[in-house]
């Protein structure tokens, strides 16, 4: 059949989600877990707004950041990167890419838009060279080695070799070394053995790097748990990741970070069930009384963990209340007891009150951490961004 012939169907006004669910975040405590990290590492921040800020918003939350005094943004692939550089406000900011394929399309694009580029292999290497020539000015590269996390970098017994590549081609005039970094695999985990081997193994890879006659302007090691934990970690740049949206992954150190973003929906219906009756999939929980159960319209589809399902909460009608049974795909069932709770009550099952549930919440009953719940919040669930410290642009995506 011919394209032709298919029907082009107006669509009705349905307007937004936010009648049934919302995420909104507070500016306001985004530049104040920035400044609060500054004021801790004592050098400069790359704040990272990879995977869209852990579910924030990368465009608005990188433009906070930057505001409230990060140096530069992080982001993993090229699409992120060349984004924040279409941006007026954001194209003289520092953004560093570090995830890509040697052939990639686009990289002499991204070269040509000043993108800073991870390089964690010789092939990496060699095709950021290629691509710098092609787009006729030198890639800014910041070279990696990986200390023990055997996931990217260059592998200790090619540190040697990849230095010196990289000098040549910084020779040549198609790259300029402008950092040497690493990342650390237990850096929340205070006292593991593996921390003091890794910033050993850092310290040897700097020393392959100044053999080659490099001199990178900064060296980074520090994510977030090492920002806050250790200063050997934090040399001339730190890297927070979720420490940014207000979650500290060492809380035997404390810091005075706060969430920025709060997951509400409503109330979909309530019905009164009775004793015996078994709840959602499976009937893993019977009720041992008639209660009154109430539906809210939200999933794992969603990001509402299914892990959680038996032990996950939620604040409603001025109480934390349990989850009943599995949650589904779309909707979950909420333990209300006797209590008299209508349709349209609203819920909220990542707040910023004493009594509200949070991301660390959700990863102790999911089994996960706060990074995985933030970043698993579904594009069902719009962004409602408040008026505190608001960018220019508050749009989910990206506003480019």
């Amino acid at each position: 059949m011919a394209i032709d012939n298919y029907r082009v169907l107006t669509e009705p006004e349905f307007g937004t989600m936010s009648g049934l669910a919302k995420a909104s975040a507070d500016w306001r405590r985004l530049a104040h877990n920035v400044e609060t990290l500054a004021a801790v590492a004592g050098v400069p921040l790359l704040a990272m707004v990879k995977a869209d800020a852990y579910g924030h918003g990368m465009v608005p939350a990188g433009r906070v950041a930057v505001e409230a005094g990060a140096a530069s943004l992080g982001v993993v692939t090229l699409r992120e990167a060349w984004r924040l550089k279409r941006l007026p406000d954001l194209a003289d900011t520092t953004v560093m890419a570090f995830f890509f394929s040697p052939d990639q399309p686009g990289l002499a694009e991204v070269v040509d838009a000043g993108v800073e580029l991870g390089v964690s292999s010789l092939a990496q290497l060699d095709a950021v060279a290629a691509a710098a020539d092609k787009a006729g000015r030198p890639a800014r590269i910041h070279l990696k080695g990986d200390t023990g996390m055997a996931r990217g970098g260059v592998a200790a017994h090619e540190w040697e070799f990849a230095a010196e590549a990289a000098a040549k081609h910084q020779a040549a005039g198609s790259l300029v070394v402008v950092g040497a970094w690493s990342h650390m695999a237990c850096a929340d985990e205070i006292g593991h053995p593996a921390n003091a081997e890794q910033k050993a193994a850092f310290g040897r890879f700097l020393e392959a790097v100044a053999a080659s006659g490099l001199e990178p302007e900064v060296r980074h090691l520090a994510n977030s748990a090492a920002l806050i934990s250790d200063p050997e970690t934090r040399y001339d740049m730190v890297r927070p990741g979720i420490a940014l949206y207000g979650y500290n992954p060492v809380p035997e150190f404390a810091i005075d970070l706060r969430p920025v973003i709060e997951v509400r929906s409503v109330v979909m219906s309530v019905k009164r069930v009775p004793a015996g009756s078994g709840i959602s999939y499976g009937h893993t929980v019977h009720l041992e009384r008639d209660t009154n159960v109430a539906l809210v319209p939200l999933g794992y589809a969603d990001g509402v963990p299914r892990a959680a399902s038996g032990r996950a909460e939620v604040y409603l009608a001025g109480k934390r209340r349990r989850v009943l049974g599995r949650i589904c795909m779309d909707q979950f069932m909420v333990d209300c007891g006797d209590d008299v709770v209508k349709p349209g009550e609203p819920v909220v099952l990542i707040g910023a009150g004493e009594q509200h549930p949070d991301a660390d919440d959700w990863s102790a009953w999911a089994g996960t951490i706060p990074n995985d719940v933030l970043t698993a919040i579904g594009s069902r669930v719009p962004r409602l961004w408040n008026r505190g410290l608001e960018p220019r642009d508050s749009s989910h995506h990206d506003g480019a």
